[in-house]
């Protein structure tokens, strides 16, 4: 599931926010002031940064900063009381991607972590239905889509694509894939994997764009809409 870092001073709505969005099939870390935001950045990796900017220590605009400084893709979610517009400026400026002042609607903050996970070509979680681009898996039903079209899969193509797309758009190896979807071990100089790959290909991105299942020569395969 998406992992979210929420630095939030405020313990009462830290406690809501993070159990709302558990509930909404996000796994997410709190912090309450910049320090501790980067001692936890520096243990684990996060696919949305939830930013207050009046925080102890360092402030979340100076957070901001410093994560573009070596981060350029990671989606920043600004939250904050200030409503001023000199505020939102500093947030895009130091390269925020959207910005929701308090209060805020729980629901509302959700949709725009979705939309920020959508446009960054991340995969994101709502419930039981994982989502890359416009690539759609319904985990409890088991049912694929690309856009309004259903994708007919074989019981092993769904396992593989369901895989991927759960590794949010990291490399895994053959021998990850052999392990984990195959559940036995082979040599991995095997083509069994790339054919799988392939079958995949022709059904999720042969008549479809962006193409989202790529090769990573020496590696392995990734599930991610390129930009």
């Amino acid at each position: 599931m998406p992992k979210i870092l929420l630095l939030e001073d405020d313990p009462v709505l830290s406690k809501e926010t993070s159990t709302f969005l558990t509930q909404k099939g996000f796994e997410c870390a709190c912090v309450f002031d910049g320090e501790t935001f980067f001692r936890e950045t520096r243990q684990a990796t996060f696919d949305v940064f939830l930013l207050d900017i009046n925080v102890p220590k360092i402030s979340g605009l100076d957070v901001c900063k410093r994560i573009r400084e070596t981060d350029k893709t990671t989606p920043i979610l600004m939250l904050t009381a200030y409503g001023d517009i000199q505020d939102k400026t500093d947030a895009f400026d130091f390269g925020a991607d959207d910005y929701l002042t308090k209060p805020f609607h729980l629901d509302e903050l959700h949709l725009r972590i979705t939309a920020l996970l959508r446009r960054s070509g991340k995969p994101q979680t709502t419930d039981d239905l994982l989502v890359v681009e416009d690539l759609t898996i319904n985990l409890s039903e088991q049912i694929v889509k690309r856009g309004q079209e259903r994708i007919e899969l074989t019981p092993r193509e769904y396992q593989l694509l369901v895989f991927l797309a759960q590794a949010k758009g990291r490399t895994v190896s053959k021998q990850t894939i052999a392990d984990q979807v195959w559940d036995i071990q082979f040599d991995t100089n095997t083509n069994t994997i790339e054919v799988y790959i392939n079958f995949l290909r022709k059904k999720i991105d042969k008549n479809f764009s962006p193409k989202l299942i790529h090769t990573r020569a020496g590696y392995g395969y990734y599930l991610k809409a390129e930009i």
